[in-house]
């Protein structure tokens, strides 16, 4: 029981991370898809950061170097979207498909490059990362706490706070509901719009950073993220792009992602003779689900997806 706990607080701090991404890029107008692709990305840079760090480097040096890594790798990657969605006006939901697309196959094609580089019989995609990742984990009474558990209630704190109790979070979702309207107060709608997508970056590149370390001490880019950028956005949009709801959504998902890690603990769930793929399947099913169920209520910001037109009214 305390290993499936465990495992859905990590798996729910993944969703949580990415999720609040989303809703930070979608209440600014900007339709995120890329979520997958960013996670990949920010993920290869903290990987990258772990291997070449100096062997005796301090936990802490360890930590916030891996993060930081991780947020620039996801800024970087998501500035695409907004460059070409908010300055170019290109469809949202190609863009974002394409960054998806693009993201495991040149982190794959890099990695793979280094470590040929390195030897040339190693042709695999993995990146080791077995002593950094301790200074991530503490041990307390046989439970494996995850610094990442404590970022992510930080940031959907610190979400919440931004969204609905500053200028900046109150301007930013005027911009997602009717740009035109503050663009005519004199907001910046582009401005806003990057600074948003440029958030989902950062809060991304954690999610995908902590996503591989919340596995085993290695990771083999070609993998990717398991889907786990589609599964954020249907937390977000069951979370009805609230913080708060969101935190519920990510705990519900996070459980039946956890399940399929610790089904095999459980008598009761190995005396049912269901296959282990069929837990794996389990939080995609939920989420089809779910989302099923929900979708009538549904209220997105009004202007997702539509490009800024300072002449439209």
């Amino acid at each position: 029981m305390l290993l499936l706990i465990q495992y859905t607080l990590i798996f729910a701090s993944v969703l949580i991370l990415v999720a609040l991404g989303g809703c930070f890029s979608e209440h600014s107008g900007v339709i995120n898809l890329g979520l997958e692709g960013i996670m990949v990305i920010g993920a290869l840079g903290g990987a990258l950061m772990m291997r070449f760090l100096p062997a005796g480097f301090s936990a802490f040096g360890i930590v916030m170097l891996t993060l930081l890594a991780a947020i620039l790798f996801g800024v970087a990657y998501s500035s695409l979207l907004a460059v070409a969605c908010i300055n170019l006006k290109a469809d949202q939901t190609i863009v974002g498909t394409a960054l998806n697309m693009l993201g495991t196959a040149g982190a794959t094609v890099l990695v793979k490059a280094m470590n040929t580089a390195a030897n040339p019989n190693d042709h695999s995609s993995e990146i080791m990362y077995i002593e950094p990742k301790k200074a991530f984990i503490m041990n307390i009474g046989g439970f494996e706490f995850n610094w990442f558990m404590l970022i992510a209630i930080l940031m959907l704190v610190l979400a919440y706070i931004t969204l609905y109790r500053t200028k900046f979070g109150l301007r930013l979702m005027a911009c997602g509901e009717h740009p035109q309207a503050a663009d005519s107060v004199g907001i910046n709608v582009f401005k806003m719009r990057w600074a948003g997508v440029l958030i989902s970056g950062m809060l991304g590149g954690l999610g995908g950073i902590c996503y591989i370390l919340a596995g085993v001490s290695s990771w083999k880019f070609e993998n990717g993220v398991a889907g786990f950028g589609f599964l954020a956005l249907a937390v977000m949009i069951f979370g009805q792009w609230k913080p708060q709801r969101i935190a519920l959504a990510a705990l519900l998902f996070g459980f039946f992602r956890a399940l399929s890690n610790v089904y095999f603990g459980f008598d009761w769930l190995m005396s049912l003779n269901i296959p282990g793929s069929v837990y794996n399947m389990l939080p995609y099913i939920i989420s089809l689900l779910v989302l099923a169920l929900t979708s009538k209520k549904s209220r997105a910001p009004k202007a997702e997806g539509i490009p800024y037109d300072k002449g439209m009214r």
